[in-house]
């Protein structure tokens, strides 16, 4: 857990030394340094779906374009890389430490090793920040199990961070083949729903392994209900001759509903096959990137602008508000100084009220009370016939010294040790 970050180290000692002669010049224009902004591309996908995979492809294509990406890889669990991350979460924390230091399962320790890298991601943001003025493409590779990332609170603020420093968008990775199914397909595309909606930023959805199954049918049933439909009809038939489980007339509505509400859904969505074993598709997948990247200016700039002013004035109301509650105190205490005077009446009538009190404690009528002034007057080295002037100790006296074993006579003899 104490293991620094040589690789961040490294990178930055790079950055600082042999990419001097690359940065941009502090001339250049607004418009100049939005173009040549790097756009930040985060895969993400079920597993076994291709991610690594892909970002290698991906890795690859760019350096055969003269155009290295800067890679970061946020799987901590992951055993051997098939690509050279620039910043690597595995040189900060130790997955396997992680399990046991804090007695967790796979899935738990992958998602406490991303909280722990998370606390420093401000610093991580500071490189990447750094080397988008010599880079065009920022490439992350997300942990295998793709709702830690999604639904963790360490995946928002991974994305948000990078999503309002440059251009980010999502591509959501689709094992091809594992679709042909209309349930695994209408899944996925469910799935696809919620993380658009979530991270709202430019989404792309990246049919992979074409090179086993062809993406066309996909693209069918999302440009097509009733193909879909037909489709399903046809399936489910099949699955009941067959005695296979899920054909059922239920599956089939819930399926069919489902289609119809997300029709709307596939029209503002960008879809590409691809291949990351042959590269196939690269081209048509960075052309996707570039009109996201003109998305992302449009739609969800203007956006990620408006609630960052939002939250200021927020803390402005918030910083005016607690400033007015403290001139409101302060003025409620100059105004007790200014009333010294009524303060002091009240204070008169509060010390009459306790003279009252305490002349009733001496009242008869109220109630019988022990009247201990009389103390002072006996001698206690006496018997108490003698101070009491009687004729000598009654029964009730005998018995009382009898029990508790006074030796002596009178108040004055000694007790014994209690048991």
């Amino acid at each position: 857990m104490d293991q620094s970050t040589p690789q961040i180290q490294n990178q930055s000692q790079y950055s600082n030394s042999n990419d001097k002669g690359k940065i941009r010049s502090d001339h250049t224009t607004d418009s100049e340094t939005a173009e040549n902004e790097p756009v930040c591309i985060i895969c993400i996908g079920m597993a076994g779906s291709g991610k690594t995979t892909f970002v290698q492809r991906l890795n690859s294509y760019l350096h055969s374009k003269k155009k290295p990406p800067y890679i970061l890889n946020l799987d901590p669990a992951v055993y051997k890389l098939p690509f050279q991350a620039n910043i690597d979460i595995r040189d900060t924390v130790n997955y396997k430490e992680v399990m046991k230091q804090y007695n967790l399962g796979p899935n738990g320790g992958i998602l406490t090793a991303l909280n722990l890298f998370t606390t420093k991601f401000d610093q991580v943001l500071d490189y990447v920040e750094k080397r988008s003025k010599m880079t065009d493409y920022v490439i992350l590779d997300t942990p295998g199990q793709i709702e830690i990332f999604t639904w963790s609170a360490s995946g928002s603020i991974i994305t948000d961070a990078i999503a309002s420093s440059i251009p980010t968008v999502v591509a959501y990775i689709i094992d091809t083949p594992r679709t042909t199914s209309p349930a695994t397909f209408m899944s996925n595309m469910l799935y696809a729903c919620s993380i658009l909606y979530k991270t709202r930023l430019p989404f792309i959805l990246v049919f992979n392994k074409v090179d086993v199954k062809s993406e066309d049918f996909a693209i069918e049933w999302m440009k097509d209900f009733e193909k879909f439909q037909t489709d399903l009809i046809m399936r489910n038939e099949q699955d009941q001759k067959n005695d296979v489980e899920g054909g059922s007339g239920y599956m089939t509505s819930l399926m069919n509903s489902m289609s119809l509400v997300l029709d709307e859904f596939y029209k503002n969505l960008t879809a590409v096959g691809c291949s990351a074993m042959t590269g196939q598709g690269m081209k048509e997948f960075f052309e996707a990137v570039e009109k996201s990247r003109e998305e992302y200016k449009t739609d969800y700039k203007p956006e990620l602008v408006k609630r960052q002013l939002e939250l200021k004035d927020q803390k402005e109301n918030l910083r005016k508000e607690n400033l007015n509650r403290l001139l409101k105190d302060l003025k409620l205490n100059g105004n007790e100084d200014k009333n010294d005077n009524s303060a002091k009446k009240k204070e008169a009538f509060l010390k009459k009220d306790d003279e009252e009190i305490e002349e009733d404690d001496y009242d008869e009528n109220d109630y019988e009370t022990l009247d201990r002034r009389d103390f002072e007057r006996l001698n206690l080295s006496k018997r108490r016939d003698e101070n009491e002037g009687g004729d000598g100790d009654d029964q009730n006296d005998k018995e009382v010294r009898k029990r508790y074993g006074v030796e002596r006579d009178g108040f004055g003899g000694e007790w014994p040790i209690p048991r």
